[in-house]
C-alpha cells in the first residue's frame, strides 16, 4: 500500500536531507564522454543529424539511438499526495523525485518526475499525450479519483507505451500476491472466497478488479465505502463503484464481514473492531492497508481470533504490501520487451512470481550476504522489500506474459540471458545496506556516539533512535540536552547521556585504564586526565565495559590521532590487524579498497591478511571477491624493488589455498578493465577486479581520498575492520546520514 517504510524522522533532519548540497534528489548525468570538442560534435551538431535521419525513417530505431527505452516519467497534478490531500502540483514535486530515485535503486530504470499544474482531466490527458515521443513508460502517481480512472484509461487508449497508475495497480499486484499465499495457507481457492472490501477509492477499485480477474467471484465480493455497503441499486456512487455493486441485503461493513474469509482494507485507521473479526469465517484473511494507522493493529486482529492471517501497509509489522515489490519490476520488464501497454496478465503474472518468491526456501548464499531470515507462513506471505531475487523474478515474468499476451513489440528470445542481464543491472551492496538497516531495527544495539556536542554526530544520533535502528549514547557535557531540544528533539531528556565531569562510572573507568596502560608508562593521574578529559578515550572505555555495543568517532579529529587514543584502550583482534576499508559503490558495482588507513608498508603477510578479511567483507555484502594486489608495475614491467612484498603476498595466498580469486601484481587499469586484463591471458581473475589490496598507505589513501572527490561512486568509509570492539572512525567530513550508515554497519557485524 505505501511506498515509505514508516520511520519517524525530524522535520529538520528530513529538510536538511533535501537541501544539503545540491536540492532536492535527483541530477542528470550523461552516458557518453562529453570531454572534447570531438565529444560535443558527435552528442549533438553535426553527428547528431544521423541518427535523427535514422529515427525519421525508422521511429523504432528511437530505442536504439536515444534514453527512450529506459526512461520513465513519473507523473502527478498533486491531488492526492501520500494520504495528506491536494497540496498542488508543485507540493508534490518530493514525492516523484522519491518515485524516480526508487525507479533507479530497485530496477536501474531512468526516471524523470513532471509536475502538472491542473485538476482539468481533459488538459491533463493531452498534455501526457504529447509526452508519448519522450518517454517508454508514464507512471501516474497521487491523482485523486474518479479522476484518475479516466486519466489512465483515456491515456492507455491513445498512448502506445505502458501508462500505470501506481496508487492503483502496484497496490493490487501486491495484494493479490498476499492473498495467493494466504488462501494457499489457509486450504482456500480463489472462486470459493468471500471479500469485504473496505474502501471505495482508487487502489481498493483495482485491488477488486484484480481479484475478480484472477477468479474471484463477483457474487463473492461487497464493497463498502463511508455509508456501507455498495449495493444494487444505490444511487450515490459513482460508475466505477457501481460496477463493483453487489446484489445483497447486507448494508454496513460489520454485516458484511460476517462470515467472511477476507477482509481488504483501504480506508481509515480503525475501521476494523475485533468484534467483527470475531464474526469472520475460520483462518480470516485481514489486509488492513490504510496508512500510517492500519484499519486494525495486527496485535489486535490476533487477539481476537488467533488464527488470522494479517497484512498492512507497514514495515514494523509482518507480511508489509510495500508498492516498491512491484512497480519498478513491472516497468523493467514491460520496457525490456517495448511493451505497448500493462495489461491484466501482466499484472497477474507479477503478483505470481511474487507470491511464488516468498514460497521459495532463502539459498544460504543470499541468506548469509543479505540477512534473508524469513520462511513462508502466516507472518511471511509476502516477500520483504529488499529481496534481491525480485529484480531477476519479477521482470522476467512481466516479460514473458507481455510476450505471450501480445503486448511486447521486441520479444526476448533468450530467457536465461535476459535473466542474468537482469542480475547484473544492480549492485548487491545497496540490497545488503538496505537489509542491514532492516536488522538494525529487527536487533536493535547501543551505539556510542562518542562527540555528542557536534551538530552532526546529534543529528545522527536523532536519525539513529528515530529510524528505530538502536539506542544512541552519547558522550558530552551537560549542555547537549539544550543542543537536542534546538535540534527539534522534544523529549531530550530521554538520550542516554554521559558526563565525565560527573559520571559515577568514572572510577570504574579509571581503575580499567590504569590496569591496562600502568606497565606502558602511564602513571594513574594521567589515566585520569585521559578519562575526564578526551572523549574518545572516555567512550572507548565504556565500551570496554559493556555499556554500549558499537562506537563511532573521528569528527573532532584526524583519522590517525583518532586511531592512537582507540587504541590505547581497544586492541586489535586475536589473530588479525587492523585496518580500513574504503568502499566504492556505484550503480552496479562495488569495489573495496584497503588498507586505506593503519598500515603504511605492509609486509607481505600483512597484505595476505588484509586480502582475506576484506574478501570476507566483500562475502558479506553480497560479492564473490576477486582480488587484485595494486601496482605500478604489471607481471614485472616495469620491473622494480618494491614488487617483493606484494609478490610474495601472492604466493602467501597460495600456500593458505584460499576460497577466492586473487591476482598480482597488477596495474589498477588492468585490474579494472577487461581490455586490458585480455592481454594477460594466464591472469587469475575471472572478470574486473572487485578488492583492490594497496601496496602501502601512502597510495592507498590518497587514492581513496581522490575517488571521494572526484569520482562517480558514493563512498562509504573507511570502515575499520580487526578491532576486538565494534568501533568506527569516521572522516571528519561525514555527514549524519553517513555516520548512521557506519552506526548500523558496525552495530550489524557488517563491518569487522
Amino acid at each position: 500500500m505505501s511506498d515509505d517504510t514508516n520511520l519517524q524522522f525530524s522535520e529538520r533532519e528530513a529538510l536538511l536531507f533535501h537541501s544539503e548540497g545540491r536540492p532536492g534528489k535527483i541530477e542528470i548525468i550523461a552516458s557518453k564522454p562529453m570531454a572534447t570538442q570531438r565529444d560535443l560534435a558527435l552528442a549533438y551538431s553535426p553527428g547528431v543529424a544521423v541518427p535523427v535521419q535514422a529515427i525519421a525513417d525508422d521511429p523504432a530505431c528511437a530505442y536504439d539511438y536515444t534514453a527512450k527505452g529506459n526512461l520513465v516519467a513519473v507523473i502527478s497534478n498533486g491531488t492526492a499526495i501520500l494520504g495528506m490531500g491536494n497540496l498542488g502540483a508543485l507540493a508534490s514535486k518530493p514525492v516523484m523525485e522519491g518515485k524516480a530515485v526508487l525507479f533507479k535503486r530497485f530496477a536501474d530504470v531512468d526516471s524523470i518526475d513532471i509536475e502538472l499544474k491542473s485538476e482539468d482531466v481533459n488538459r491533463l490527458i493531452d498534455a501526457i499525450e504529447l509526452m508519448e515521443p519522450t518517454f517508454g513508460g508514464i507512471n501516474l502517481e497521487d491523482i485523486k479519483a474518479p479522476e484518475c480512472f479516466i486519466i489512465e484509461q483515456t491515456l492507455r487508449e491513445r498512448m502506445n507505451i505502458p501508462v500505470f497508475h501506481d496508487d492503483q495497480h502496484g497496490t493490487a499486484i501486491i495484494t493479490a500476491a498476499g492473498l495467493i499465499n494466504a488462501c494457499l495457507l489457509t486450504g482456500r481457492e480463489f472462486k470459493d472466497i468471500k471479500v469485504a472490501v473496505n474502501g471505495a477509492g482508487a487502489a481498493a477499485i483495482a485491488c477488486t478488479e484484480l481479484m475478480k480477474a484472477m477468479g474471484v467471484s463477483h457474487d463473492n465480493v461487497i464493497m463498502c465505502d463511508r455509508k456501507g455497503v455498495i449495493y444494487q441499486g444505490r444511487e450515490d456512487v459513482n460508475q466505477w463503484q457501481s460496477a463493483h455493486a453487489a446484489k445483497t441485503d447486507r448494508r454496513t461493513l460489520t454485516e458484511a464481514l460476517d462470515g467472511a474469509d477476507v477482509f481488504l482494507g483501504l480506508s481509515a485507521a480503525g475501521a476494523l473492531k475485533p468484534e467483527m473479526v470475531k464474526n469472520m469465517a475460520p483462518a480470516p484473511i485481514i489486509f488492513a492497508m490504510a496508512n500510517p494507522e492500519p484499519e486494525i493493529r495486527p496485535e489486535l486482529a490476533k487477539a481476537a481470533r488467533p488464527d488470522a492471517i494479517v497484512a498492512t501497509g507497514r514495515s514494523d509489522y509482518p507480511n508489509q504490501v510495500n508498492n516498491v515489490l512491484c512497480f519498478p519490476f513491472m516497468f523493467r520488464g514491460a520496457l525490456d520487451v517495448r511493451a505497448t501497454q500493462i495489461n491484466d496478465a501482466m499484472k497477474i503474472a507479477a503478483a505470481n512470481a511474487i507470491a511464488a518468491l516468498a514460497r521459495q526456501q532463502v539459498p544460504e548464499e543470499v541468506a548469509i550476504a543479505y540477512g534473508v531470515r524469513h520462511h513462508f507462513g502466516p507472518e511471511y506471505i509476502i516477500p520483504a522489500p529488499f529481496d534481491p531475487r525480485l529484480m531477476e523474478i519479477v521482470p522476467s515474468a512481466v516479460a514473458q506474459a507481455a510476450m505471450d499476451s501480445g503486448m511486447a513489440t521486441k520479444p526476448i528470445l533468450d530467457m536465461d540471458a535476459y535473466r542474468t542481464s537482469l542480475r547484473a543491472r544492480m549492485n548487491p551492496t545497496t540490497s545488503v545496506l538496505s537489509l542491514a538497516y532492516e536488522g538494525a531495527k529487527a536487533h536493535p544495539k547501543r551505539v556510542l556516539f562518542a562527540e555528542g556536542e557536534e551538530e552532526v554526530v546529534l543529528r545522527a544520533a536523532i536519525a539513529f533512535k528515530d529510524g528505530g535502528y538502536g539506542t544512541p549514547v552519547l558522550v558530552g557535557r551537560d549542555d547537549v540536552p539544550d543542543r537536542l531540544k534546538a535540534l527539534g528533539v522534544s523529549d531530550p531528556e530521554s538520550y542516554e547521556l554521559h558526563n565525565s565531569r560527573n559520571s559515577p562510572l568514572v572510577p570504574e573507568m579509571v581503575d580499567f585504564l590504569y590496569g591496562r596502560l600502568q606497565r606502558r608508562g602511564y602513571l594513574r593521574r594521567d589515566c585520569e586526565r585521559m578519562i575526564n578529559q578526551d572523549r574518545n578515550i572516555f567512550g572507548a572505555v565504556l565500551l570496554q565495559l559493556g555499556h554500549a555495543d558499537a562506537m563511532i568517532t573521528g569528527i573532532t579529529r584526524t583519522y590517525a590521532h583518532t586511531m592512537r587514543e582507540v587504541r590505547r584502550v581497544i586492541d586489535p583482534e586475536a589473530g588479525r590487524i587492523p585496518f580500513g576499508i574504503h568502499l566504492m559503490v556505484g550503480q552496479t558495482h562495488t569495489v573495496f579498497m584497503a588498507d586505506t588507513t593503519i598500515n603504511e608498508r605492509p609486509s607481505a603477510e600483512e597484505l595476505a591478511d588484509i586480502a582475506e578479511q576484506t574478501a570476507a567483507v566483500a562475502r558479506r555484502m553480497g560479492h564473490e571477491p576477486r582480488v587484485a594486489f595494486l601496482s605500478y608495475s604489471t607481471f614485472g614491467n616495469p620491473e622494480g624493488h618494491w614488487l617483493e612484498n606484494i609478490r610474495a603476498a601472492v604466493a602467501v595466498l597460495d600456500a593458505r589455498q584460499v576460497g577466492f580469486e586473487y591476482e598480482g601484481e597488477m596495474a589498477p587499469d588492468v585490474a579494472l578493465n577487461p581490455k586490458q586484463l585480455a592481454n594477460y591471458p594466464f591472469a587469475r581473475l575471472s572478470g574486473p577486479a572487485n578488492v583492490l589490496i594497496m601496496p602501502g598507505l601512502q597510495s592507498a589513501n590518497i587514492s581513496a581520498k581522490l575517488l571521494r572527490e572526484l569520482g562517480g561512486d558514493a563512498v562509504i568509509g573507511p570502515m575499520l575492520v580487526g578491532m576486538e570492539k565494534p568501533v568506527q572512525i569516521a572522516p571528519m567530513t561525514s555527514t549524519a546520514s553517513e555516520l548512521v550508515t557506519l552506526a548500523v554497519l558496525a552495530a550489524g557485524g557488517i563491518a569487522r
